[in-house]
């Protein structure tokens, strides 16, 4: 075995120099198809996610791998920001875990994270910048392994919905959001809009229809720290999976946000029919792809439409129309206003305070006082996960 596979990762090395150094990604067994096809018996794959004590200037430790284990190289694999460094390696299947050493001089590491668990860590008594720790290799693809590198919570994953919330950190920035300025309004404005779709899809009965037909929502955000998946421009999801996941035919919308957060392009992916491009006014009408109405798109779920105020509209076939606008600033940044057969009905405000893990929402009845509440999701800071 060679030197390169046991030490992958060397303190200091640029990731071009990563690149050149590192065994290509064949010798590690992974290729364009193996990554999706290679057996679980043979090949598997892991990520983990080492979480610095306080940011800094973004660097690389040195990790040391069991024989027969090796990191992919590259940018999108070996990933460094000011908060933390994550790193995919692959190698036989070991789902009991195999022992890896970091050693990040000059560097107190805080956290190791995989998957949704914080792993337990063994601190080098002799040397304060070197920790062990046991990694599970187990999944059998690269992609399984993208819960390692995102903190997002889920606060409704039920029949007819999957909702989850994306917590972004510019310290945690990786991939093409390290060249562009930090998206400060559309990432406060999209907790407020996914808070306020999920309310709709529930209070309209779209959850409950979708939820009989066994067909879900997925409400979700956008993520700034993700190589696998680079959700660049920044937009999110009110998408319709004909069937329990994303393998069923769907209609997956990409509402892109401009820089005062407002939606002024939905890029709908449609099983069959590809991307339809949809702007403000233009109606994008979701089917269930059950029967043969509608040139074989079923039967019409909602129709969403982009806003002159650069909120969306959301009708169901039989009303009564609901619709996230702005709020009294005339702008979703701040806030959002749920409209119900297009009177205010709600007031949403939500903050997220991702370093210490609390999303607060505050709705405001406008209709009704008593339809007022404010709630608090607590959640691990580096995970997401639900306290």
């Amino acid at each position: 075995m060679s030197l390169l596979s046991r030490r992958t990762l060397v303190t200091g090395a640029s990731a071009a120099g990563l690149a050149l150094t590192l065994p290509h990604p064949a010798q590690a067994g992974e290729s364009a198809s193996a990554e999706e096809s290679a057996s679980a018996a043979e090949t598997a794959y892991a990520a983990f996610r080492v979480v610095r004590a306080r940011a800094g200037e973004p660097g690389y430790p040195e990790i040391t791998l069991p024989a027969g284990y090796t990191a992919l190289p590259g940018e999108k694999y070996q990933v460094a920001s000011r908060a933390e460094f994550y790193s995919f390696v692959t190698g036989p299947k070991n789902a009991a875990g195999i022992e890896v050493s970091v050693r990040w001089p000059g560097v107190f590491v805080k956290a190791v994270v995989h998957m949704e668990t914080r792993l337990a860590v063994k601190r080098d008594p002799a040397d304060p910048y070197r920790i062990t720790f046991t990694l599970p290799v187990s999944r059998p693809t690269i992609g399984a392994n993208e819960p390692t590198l995102q903190i997002w919570s889920h606060p409704d994953i039920s029949a007819g919905m999957y909702y989850k919330i994306d917590h972004n950190d510019p310290d945690r920035v990786a991939g093409p959001w390290r060249d562009v300025p930090w998206p400060a309004n559309e990432v406060r404005s999209q907790t407020h809009q996914l808070v306020a779709a999920h309310t709709i899809l529930v209070a309209s009965g779209l959850k409950a229809t979708a939820a009989a037909k066994g067909h879900r929502w997925f409400v979700a955000g956008f993520e700034t720290n993700n190589t696998l998946h680079a959700d660049n421009p920044p937009h999110w999801h009110i998408s319709y999976n004909s069937g329990a996941d994303f393998n069923a035919p769907t209609h997956n919308t990409h509402f892109w946000l401009d820089s005062d957060a407002r939606n002024f392009y939905n890029g709908m992916d449609v099983t069959g029919l590809g991307r339809l491009k949809h702007y403000v006014g233009d109606p994008a009408r979701i089917y269930d792809f059950n029967g043969d109405a509608n040139d074989g798109r079923g039967d019409l779920v909602a129709t969403m439409t982009i806003r002159e105020d650069g909120g969306i509209d959301i009708a169901p076939p039989e009303g009564p129309a609901y619709a996230i606008a702005a709020g009294r600033d005339g702008s979703l940044i701040e806030q959002v206003t749920v409209l119900r057969d297009a009177k205010p009905w709600l007031r949403v405000t939500t903050d997220d305070h991702q370093r210490i893990g609390v999303t607060t929402v505050r709705v405001l009845g406008l209709q009704d006082p008593r339809e007022s509440y404010a709630k608090v999701l607590r959640y691990d800071p580096l995970t997401g996960v639900l306290i």
